[in-house]
Formats: structure tokens, C-alpha cells, sequence
């Protein structure tokens, strides 16, 4: 069988970084790429495939149990796009064997490194073998980490035909990144009791708990006159645009928040005199507060039309995903059958809310109850992530962990 990091390290040799203003689906045709070489390699495992024109795979590996003994379908989920947060492509993987628990120099020239005072964490992996980036582009361990060990894992149910399974159902989807990732899957179709994303971060991590989501456009249209004449004439929309974000809560931003607490989170500006705009993100595990944060938003564009008139300041706010919590939760002994293959694997679970999405929140309100289980992965979205090796190979064991019957 071929290993785990070797699968890794192919995937993310492909560019599949997906695009937040594109309409298409998938939103960059090079994500196929990589669905297309997933496709090809389980049809040379025999694995019964199937993808469609918007990216999306789906597989299924026949349950080998006797005849008349049944299990539930499940399904493991994975996404195949990087985020655009960070450069995709020609990414440089390097391997660190036997990590020292030092500072790691991902890249002297431009004096990048990965230091164990900022992330303290890394001391933990001390003596494991860690793959990360050249300090240029993300290594994109998110999420195809989780499609290597999917890959891996439905590999040795392939030819081990004495592990005994139920039916097994693999899905990877395109554009999770900018939350459209399950936007063409059809839960009918895939056919699995519940699932599991393999999409979560650090080894041990199971979630099933995620924040409720909803992005925002704060779009100013101003008034641009020459600057020698413009008392009491001139709106600079950039000045109205600053003043519009000073309105939330300083406090409440991503970087002054852990744990259960939500936040507003500015992720672009752009302006002249004349126009400018902003898009954020709204996050909240509390519905309650969520739709609080939502109305704060619109409270703005009143405040700011008293001020300035109507027409100049429109905001836009827009759901994109709820916490599964309220789905998953009925349905605990999905995320039991998680714990205990965990512990099986000796893997310590640590159970906690996701402060993020992941496909698995929008597919269990659609139907397909789907926590959240470590891919093995830290740092996402940036030129410092990195992924240990053994974190891999564990959550491998893990899937397995999960699949496997006894008879």
C-alpha cells in the first residue's frame, strides 16, 4: 500500500485554489483536475465511481459482510479546493524527519520561520516528522490531508478483504473554501445513514458543534468633487466606509475571541472618493447572538442614512450555513462511534465547538447528520501551516476504526 504523506504530497502538488467571485461551479475548472486524478486512482482500486460536471465525486465500496448481517451506510467527506487566503500553487512541501521541538526555518531568504514561542504547540510533535511549506504559498493540508487519508483508508479496505465493513461511502467536493462546497451534492444520491467530514485541524479534534455563519457587503456610494471645491458637496466614500466599520465593536473581532464567543470579521476593503465597498463575515454558535450580530448590521445602514441620506451606505447580509449542533445532537451515537475509534486508536478525543464551518454543518440540516473529525492539520489558510505525519496515519486508523464490523 502506498502511504499515507506519499498520497499527500501528489494532492497538493495539484493547483486547486477556489475563487470567491466566480459564479462557475466548481468556481475554478482546475479543481477538477485533482477530482479527476482522485477518480482515476480509485477506479484502479476497483472502487466504483462516479463524478459530475460540477466537480463533485462520489464512490462506493460494497460492504463484504455474510450475507444477512447489515450495517449502517457511512459516508467520509473531504474537500479538494485550498483557500484563497494564501498562493495554491507550486506549492514546495518540505519534510521535517525527527522535529527537534525547535524553531523550524521555512524559508532563510525571506527570514520565515515557524516558532515554537508563537505556536507552542509544535513542541508536542517533537521527535514525529512534520511536512510543511517554503514560507511562499500554503501547503493546503486543508483539506487534502482529509482526501489523502479517505484515499488511504479506502485503499485498505480494497485488499484486506478479511477487514469486514458495511457499504462505504467516499464524497470530495470543490469550493468548500468559500462556502459553496456542498452547493451540487445530493445527499439522496450519495446514499450514507451519516457521515463524517474529515476536515478538522489538529489530531484528537472531533466537532460537532459549529458556529452559524452569514457573510456581509457594506457598499458606499459617494460623492466626488474637486477637492478645491468640495465644502459641503464632496461625500468621500472612504471616510464614510471608515466610519461604518468603526461602528462595531473593536472588541469583538477574531482576534479578541476564543472558544464559544462570535465575532465580525473585516476580510476586504476596497475604495476611491467615489465608491467603495467592504465584504465581512458575521459568526456566532449562539443563534440568538447570530441574529443580533445581523440586525447590529443593519442597524449601521439606518445610522448611516440618517447621517448621510438613502442611497449612500447599503448593506447586505446573507446566510450561509447554521450550527449542526441542533441536527447532530438527537443523533449523538454518530459522534460516540467517532470517540470510540479514537480511543481505539489511542487518540485522546477532544470534543469541541469548530470555530468555523465545514461541509458537514450545511449537509446535516440537508439529511446526512456529519460531524467533524481531525485531518491532522494547524496554521490553515497561510504560508506557516503544516501537518504532521503521524497525525495522518492516526486519523487513517481512525476511519478504519470507524468502518470496521465485527462478526
Amino acid at each position: 500500500m502506498e502511504k499515507v504523506q506519499d498520497k499527500f504530497l501528489r494532492y497538493v502538488g495539484v493547483w486547486t485554489t477556489s475563487d470567491p467571485e466566480s459564479t462557475a461551479a466548481p468556481s475554478t475548472e482546475r479543481q477538477k483536475e485533482l477530482i479527476e486524478l482522485l477518480a482515476k486512482e480509485l477506479k484502479q482500486m476497483g472502487i466504483k465511481v462516479k463524478t459530475t460536471p460540477k466537480g463533485v465525486l462520489m464512490a462506493t465500496i460494497p460492504s463484504n459482510l455474510p450475507k444477512g448481517q447489515k450495517a449502517p451506510v457511512i459516508g467520509f467527506i473531504a474537500h479538494v479546493d485550498t483557500a484563497p487566503d494564501a498562493s495554491g500553487k507550486d506549492i514546495k512541501p518540505q519534510i521535517i524527519p525527527n522535529y527537534n521541538g525547535k524553531d523550524i526555518v521555512l524559508n532563510k531568504a525571506k527570514k520565515i520561520k515557524l516558532s515554537t514561542a508563537l505556536f507552542p504547540e509544535l513542541k508536542g510533535y517533537k521527535g514525529q516528522t512534520l511536512i510543511t511549506t517554503d514560507g511562499t504559498t500554503l501547503l493546503g493540508a486543508d483539506d487534502k490531508a482529509g482526501v489523502a487519508e479517505i484515499m488511504c483508508a479506502a485503499e485498505y479496505m480494497v485488499n484486506h478483504p478479511e477487514f469486514k465493513h458495511g457499504t462505504i461511502k467516499i464524497g470530495f467536493t470543490p469550493d468548500e473554501e468559500v462556502g459553496r462546497g456542498v452547493e451540487n451534492f445530493s445527499v439522496k444520491d450519495f446514499g450514507a445513514d451519516f457521515g463524517y467530514t474529515m476536515d478538522g485541524g489538529a489530531i484528537g479534534e472531533l466537532e460537532f458543534e459549529n458556529f452559524n455563519a452569514a457573510s456581509a457587503k457594506i457598499e458606499v456610494q459617494g460623492c466626488n468633487i474637486h477637492p478645491g471645491y468640495a465644502k459641503g458637496k464632496m461625500v468621500n466614500a472612504i471616510v464614510v466606509m471608515n466610519e461604518a466599520l468603526a461602528m462595531l465593536p473593536p472588541k469583538e473581532r477574531p482576534e479578541h475571541t476564543e472558544k464559544y464567543q462570535g465575532f465580525f470579521h473585516i476580510v476586504g476593503v476596497s475604495g476611491t472618493v467615489e465608491n467603495a465597498s467592504a465584504n465581512l463575515i458575521i459568526r456566532d454558535h449562539d443563534t440568538a447572538k447570530f441574529n443580533a450580530r445581523k440586525r447590529m448590521m443593519l442597524s449601521i445602514q439606518q445610522k448611516m442614512e440618517k447621517k448621510y441620506g438613502k442611497g449612500v451606505v447599503k448593506i447586505t447580509v446573507k446566510d450561509q450555513y447554521y450550527n449542526m449542533r441542533k441536527i447532530v445532537e438527537p443523533k449523538y451515537f454518530i459522534v460516540q462511534k467517532a470517540i470510540d475509534a479514537m480511543k481505539k486508536a489511542k487518540v485522546k478525543p477532544k470534543v469541541q465547538p469548530i470555530r468555523g464551518g465545514t461541509d458537514g454543518a450545511m449537509l446535516s440540516f440537508r439529511g446526512l447528520p456529519c460531524p467533524n473529525i481531525f485531518a491532522g492539520g494547524h496554521n490553515f489558510h497561510g504560508k506557516l501551516e503544516y501537518v504532521p505525519i503521524e497525525s495522518m496515519e492516526k486519523a487513517v486508523e481512525v476511519i478504519l476504526n470507524i468502518s470496521e464490523v465485527k462478526i
